[in-house]
């Protein structure tokens, strides 16, 4: 049977889901619900474009909605609200509020009696689940996860909702000697601001108070507070030349000890290299939405993680062709 997908936002990762979606034989693409007037919106596939204002009448037509919006203020307010009529997954990353989020949703999803999954992408997401399996194996011993460099699109999104910034692009960069110490197996402590630095590039409107908006971005909670960040003001051709593509990528770290004197050093990485962060997040998304469809046939509602997935619900393959290809 062909899993019925809609889109709920059709920005970049909207249009990487669509894209997804046409690679997966076992899914269709019902249709595109956009807060913009349809008639002004194209996809990449001729998919029919809906108001989100009518969203609700097509309750029972979707078999998982993938909501594309922001975690900055799109999504807390769309997956709770959206949750209670359509089976739905997004990709919240704003990693503080997780929980807060998680709780919404599950109350709208069982009040529904459907089923969600939230913060699906490659962290959260991809990088959750091996930090989990490498905790799990090496239980003594320290998690170290390193992002970029990269286009976040979430803190991106973040510096775009300040008032006089047209445009902005967030690249998250690793510092090199605190990679290269956990990848050591030294086990360094190390601070949030240790591991990462953040540099922004902004268009602002012209008049606009750039102290101010450098002042709103550096004190931003837990997007940029923690981190040494630089700010750039640029032209919005230097940012169509220099800063379009959306690349990412980053690298989970557990470095553990074993043996009864815990003298072997044992070290478990999983890294990313992305051309395009939005297209793949968006093919996580696309295979977790499989997931969500088998799960609540079997009955499931609420609201679920990556946690909650066993492996074998993300394949379009058989338990006997993954046990004999993959296995």
């Amino acid at each position: 049977m062909t899993i019925k997908i809609g889109i709920a936002g059709y920005g970049n990762l909207g249009r990487g889901v669509e894209c997804a979606v046409m690679q997966n034989p076992d899914m269709s693409l019902y249709g595109v619900f956009s807060r913009r007037n349809p008639e002004t919106v194209k996809t990449l596939t001729g998919a029919p474009v809906y108001s989100m204002d009518d969203i609700l009448s097509h309750k029972g037509k979707i078999d998982v909605l993938i909501i594309c919006g922001g975690s900055a203020t799109d999504l807390p307010e769309q997956t709770p609200y959206l949750a209670k009529h359509f089976n739905v997954i997004d990709s919240f990353d704003n990693h503080a509020n997780i929980p807060r989020h998680f709780a919404n949703v599950d109350a709208s999803a069982k009040e529904g009696a459907t089923l969600s999954m939230i913060s699906v992408g490659w962290d959260p997401g991809m990088f959750s689940i091996n930090r989990l399996y490498a905790e799990a194996i090496l239980p003594e011993g320290k998690d170290y996860t390193f992002w970029g460099k990269g286009v976040s699109q979430g803190h991106s999104d973040a510096v775009r909702r300040i008032d006089g910034v047209i445009d902005a692009r967030q690249y998250t960069i690793p510092v090199e000697s605190a990679l290269n110490g956990a990848r050591s197996g030294e086990n360094p402590d190390l601070e949030t601001r240790d591991k990462h630095e953040r540099e922004v590039f902004v268009v602002a409107e012209e008049g606009a108070d750039l102290a101010r908006i450098e002042n709103e971005i550096k004190t931003m909670p837990n997007y940029f507070e923690p981190y040494n960040t630089t700010v750039h003001f640029i032209t919005m051709d230097e940012m169509k030349k220099n800063h379009a593509s959306l690349p990412h990528g980053g690298f989970v770290i557990r470095s553990g000890k074993t043996g009864l004197s815990k003298e072997n050093n044992q070290i478990i990485e999983y890294s990313l290299k992305l051309d395009s962060n939005p297209e793949f997040t968006s093919s996580v998304l696309v295979c977790y939405a499989r997931a969500v469809y088998r799960m609540r046939n079997e009955g499931m509602t609420g609201c679920k993680t990556v946690f909650d997935v066993a492996p074998s619900y993300l394949s379009p393959k058989t338990n006997g062709e993954i046990i004999s290809h993959l296995l």
